[in-house]
């Protein structure tokens, strides 16, 4: 899993570091650690009320995955092991709704034969994005601009015209 020192487990450095962390928050929580490869680990935490260390779109949570790989990567030097926290299973919620808007939108796309511009999001929901239209016909993608502004242009297979975004096409949930 890692190819730092064998002794190091870094599943185990992050582990400790969102428990340690959640615990500071005073939080109610269940913590699991699930290793889904031999190079990725998983800390998926359940409990009460830990909307607030989601975030606004995921945002907080973001940083405290960064966190955590930061934590493995300083204490593990050389650890090839990618850490991946979920906190109330926020990761696969948002994942299914940017599937089912990501195919409403490519939907529209396809019926209209315009090209549609997606508000600027980071690059995981992208991925999501980009896989999803992958799979429908008669759309494809493209991402265009510079962090932290970067964003999904859907387009049709016959290149029209595109709109921009408004700010209101990330179907975004409320997903805190």
């Amino acid at each position: 899993m890692n190819e730092g020192d064998p002794d190091i487990d870094a599943g185990e450095l992050a582990e400790e570091f969102v428990e340690g962390l959640l615990a500071q928050f005073g939080a109610k929580f269940e913590l699991e650690r699930r290793d889904l490869d031999e190079d990725t680990v998983e800390i998926a935490v359940t409990g009460d009320d830990l909307g607030m260390l989601i975030g606004p779109r995921g945002q907080t949570l973001a940083a405290v995955q960064e966190l955590a790989r930061t934590v493995v990567q300083r204490r593990a030097p050389g650890a090839r092991t990618r850490v991946l926290v979920d906190i109330s299973g926020y990761r696969m919620a948002r994942r299914e709704a940017l599937e089912r808007f990501t195919r409403e939108i490519a939907g529209q796309v396809v019926e209209s034969g315009v090209a549609r511009v997606l508000e600027p999001m980071p690059p995981p929901d992208r991925k999501v994005v980009h896989d999803t239209v992958n799979s429908i016909e008669g759309v494809s993608t493209t991402s265009e601009g510079e962090e932290p502004r970067r964003r999904v242009v859907i387009i049709p297979d016959e290149t029209a015209d595109v709109i921009g975004g408004d700010g209101d096409e990330t179907g975004d949930d409320g997903d805190s």
